[in-house]
């Protein structure tokens, strides 16, 4: 194949300038206010006038689920409760009803905005590695892309001759695209969706699935996979195992826009491998493309072509000297050599990557000699329907009310069918709305359409998040989807009509000399009120209610601050180590996190144990990278492996609760507050939160009769222990393979927790987080141990308003005032020992 052959090397120079974030103000905003947001109280009043219309209906509401997930072959299989693969059908009946559907779903895809460009996109990948597709929202990037690509020449397995520890093989290369999204519910509704446009089964639900997808703790994929969606942090992952991704042809970055740590850290690390020399991948190019809907094209395309004038200078530093990624052999490292003395943040470069002409590449491109760049372009117009924005007249002091009669609002006055999508800040706020629309909604009378309220955000265990992606179960019921952020980009939910945007989010800031995470409800960008607005418009024609005013809009920011300038980087930095990269301050970041916050990673990584004194990676550093989990988190992991501790099992329970949110969910009623207290006492342990976990997900999971009931009975969420569940069977699964403990199925159940042994397991807890302790002051505070701040305990803890001698916390955050989340009580003793 012609595409596959060397091309020729050539020297070339850096482009440096940038240009600033794109300030692009709204679109299709209407100044016109309906008169439902005013709060007065004729609301009620007018939606049952405006009711009168709509057709009764006497159906109940429902709420339909998805089977529930399981082990099979040490990965966890989701049943595709809407594939025609079930049971009761022959091979070529599921076949042809798959066949069926794709060819229903044909007339939809040429309807897409993107169709028509399909022979440009694919002419820009013959001709280019690299290819830049902007498209607003609604255009079909994420679904039909892959399926444009899937079939080209250069998307086939092919065998390449490689270098390994000094030998020569030949190994086959390519096959397979990746598309990257941000979030797990994203990866896995795309490939359904994908995987039914292609008549193809989904997954590992038969092996010759063309369409698969890769999450946290799920992985459903065949042998016969040509497309898999990813999380950007599986993809990462498989580059621990895998530097050169040898099993892609492609890699799909989509929304890059949002900006967030492993983002940036995919667009670094293909950059290199696009632009260097390709020796890994047998000379073999590997294709990229980068989507987004609102990014800076400008900034991409130099950030992409300064990579080609300096041949992944950004990270060695300099070829010549041999420093960072080292591609001879017997230097050590891993299987590929890319083991290399590290000489930690380099004080020679300073933040900016280095300049210069470079070594020529030897292989592998399929570059054109012209001199327009090496970087292609496309830009896709047209949204596929229009959405008319409307602004309150006044500002929203409580945007969880005025949700609430927005929501009935549109329901009395607007025709079905047409679903309703809320933006909220969290589940706090979600189960609150939840609550509130489902106690109005029950007084209706049977003239108005029955409502269907469902939740999806990251903390829902996947199968309630897929409930909103099913059809409501009768034709003239309401669907009403309380979000977050998570359904911001990438998910599609059929039926929604109408957006309500509270135009605000969760900010996580974290602050690098306190160590403190600061999780503040701040306005959103203009970008994201784009996006979310542009959820109204993909099926139809829609409208979208901001609640705030339009005065407000134009004061937002143009874009949100990237993640990696405002958060702990420890995990990047630890990826970034194992990947084999040296000088960190010369990786090619899309925007360079603040030098002060590389030094506090590397330090932390280096009192984890995860670095050597020299800056290298340690074996254990390897290992904690390969868990699906924080730096910390994956430390306490393996000291609980160690044979004089021996108490995996029940470290990993722990941490199966720290990895979702709201076990025990906040009450406001406070005559329910004092009947939970009573209900959860027998599920609390004097040593604190994590032991309280522990006990928790002990008797949770030998609950043989009605787990739901139990929950409710104990005020503990449900929704959330099903999450746990999930994630402790995946863990104990990840265990297993790193040969810390039997099959899963050969596991005993672990004795009762004694108060020596919950000594034993705070402090493997101690051997991450013991720069998360505070001692007890003669006023009766706490102050840390590190850094001597003030700190409160959280009233959520069991430990709220007790005296103790010392105590370790999970989570330093700031609302109101400065809390301890997640608290223990621990002897000083304990922590000079770990210290």
């Amino acid at each position: 194949m012609p595409e596959r052959t060397p091309g020729q090397a050539r020297k070339r120079k850096r482009d440096h300038g940038r240009n600033g974030p794109d300030d692009e103000g709204p679109e299709n905003t209407d100044t016109g206010i309906s008169s439902g947001l005013a709060p007065n109280g004729g609301m009620s009043r007018r939606m049952k006038d405006a009711s009168r219309g709509n057709r009764a209906s006497d159906v109940p509401l429902s709420k339909s689920s998805l089977g529930e997930s399981r082990l099979a072959s040490g990965a966890k299989m989701q049943r595709d409760r809407g594939s025609p693969a079930q049971a009761g059908h022959s091979e070529p009946q599921r076949q042809g009803q798959l066949s069926a559907k794709a060819r229903a779903l044909l007339p939809i895809r040429r309807a897409l905005p993107i169709w028509k460009h399909q022979a440009e996109i694919r002419r820009h990948l013959r001709e280019r590695d690299i290819l830049l597709l902007v498209g607003e929202t609604g255009s079909g990037k994420s679904t039909q892309v892959p399926q444009f690509l899937v079939n080209e020449s250069w998307c086939r397995p092919c065998k390449a001759r490689v270098r390994t520890k000094g030998n020569a093989e030949d190994v086959s290369v390519g096959g397979c695209i990746a598309i990257t999204e941000p979030r797990r519910v994203a990866a896995v509704s795309l490939a359904r969706r994908v995987a039914a446009e292609m008549g193809t089964p989904l997954g590992s639900a038969s092996p010759a699935s063309q369409v698969g997808y890769s999450v946290r703790f799920d992985n459903s994929t065949s042998p016969s996979t040509r497309i898999k969606f990813l999380t950007e942090g599986m993809l990462l992952q498989e580059m621990l195992r895998d530097p050169w991704l040898r099993q892609y042809s492609a890699v799909i970055v989509d929304e890059v826009h949002e900006r967030g740590v492993n983002v940036d850290l995919v667009a670094g690390f293909v950059r290199i491998m696009v632009t260097g020399d390709k020796e890994g991948r047998g000379g073999v190019p590997l294709k990229v493309v980068i989507m987004s809907a609102t990014a800076d094209v400008d900034q991409l395309k130099e950030f992409y072509e300064a990579g080609f004038s300096s041949q992944a200078a950004a990270i060695d530093g300099n070829l010549k000297e041999g420093h960072s990624i080292s591609q001879e052999a017997g230097k050590g490292g891993d299987d590929d050599g890319y083991g290399s003395p590290w000489s930690g943040i380099s004080s020679e470069h300073g933040d900016a990557p280095i300049d210069g002409p470079l070594d020529e590449a030897s292989n592998g491109s399929t570059q054109p000699s012209n001199p327009v760049g090496h970087v292609a372009t496309c830009c896709i117009e047209g949204r596929q329907y229009p959405v008319t924005a409307i602004h309150t007249p006044e500002p929203v002091h409580d945007f969880v009310d005025a949700a609430l009669r927005t929501v009935f609002q549109i329901h009395y006055g607007e025709p079905m069918p047409g679903d309703i999508l809320v933006f909220l800040t969290g589940q706090d706020d979600i189960e609150a709305l939840e609550k509130l629309i489902i106690e109005y909604a029950a007084g209706m009378g049977p003239e108005v359409p029955k409502v269907l309220v469902l939740p999806l955000f990251a903390a829902l265990p996947q199968h309630a998040q897929q409930r909103v992606f099913q059809p409501s179960p009768h034709p003239n019921m309401r669907k009403i989807i309380l979000a977050t952020n998570i359904a911001e980009t990438s998910v599609t939910v059929s039926g929604v009509r109408f957006v309500v945007d509270c135009g605000k989010a969760k900010i996580k800031q974290f602050r690098t000399r306190l160590g403190l995470d600061s999780l503040l409800i701040k306005p959103i960008s203009k970008s994201s009120a784009m996006q979310r607005r542009g959820r109204a418009g993909r099926e139809a024609p829609g409208k979208c209610y901001h609640l705030y005013t339009e005065a407000e809009y134009h004061k937002l920011e143009p874009s949100t601050v990237p993640e990696i300038l405002r958060c702990d980087v420890t995990h990047a930095v630890l990826t970034m180590r194992a990947r084999g990269v040296d000088d960190i301050m010369s990786f090619p970041f899309l925007d360079s996190p603040p030098r002060e916050s590389l030094e506090k990673a590397l330090l932390q990584l280096l009192s984890l144990g995860a670095l050597t004194e020299s800056g290298t990676i340690s074996d254990l550093g390897q290992q904690m990278a390969r868990f699906p989990l924080t730096p910390a988190l994956a430390r306490v992991l393996l000291a609980a492996s160690a044979p004089e501790v021996d108490c995996l099992l029940e470290v990993i329970d722990i941490i199966s609760c720290l990895s979702v949110e709201n076990v025990f969910p906040n009450l406001i009623d406070e005559d329910k507050k004092e009947e939970a207290d009573v209900a959860r006492k027998e599920l609390l342990r004097r040593e604190g939160d994590h032991l309280t976990l522990l006990n928790t997900v002990r008797k949770y999971s030998s609950e043989n009769t009605d787990r739901r009931k139990w929950a409710d009975q104990h005020f503990v969420s449900h929704r959330a222990m099903q999450a746990v569940m999930d994630v402790r069977k995946q863990l104990r699964v990840q265990c297993h393979h790193q040969k810390l403990i039997p099959p899963p199925s050969e596991l005993a159940t672990p004795p009762d927790t004694s108060p020596e042994r919950a000594g034993a397991i705070l402090k493997c807890f101690l051997t991450a987080f013991a720069t998360n302790t505070a001692r007890l002051c003669p006023d009766g505070s706490y102050k840390t141990i590190i850094g001597n701040q003030r700190v409160s305990i959280h009233p959520a803890s069991g430990l709220f308003g007790r005296k103790l001698e010392a105590i370790m916390y999970h989570e330093y955050v700031f609302t109101n005032r400065s809390y301890a989340r997640g608290v223990s009580a621990v002897q000083m003793d304990w922590i000079e020992e770990a210290l």
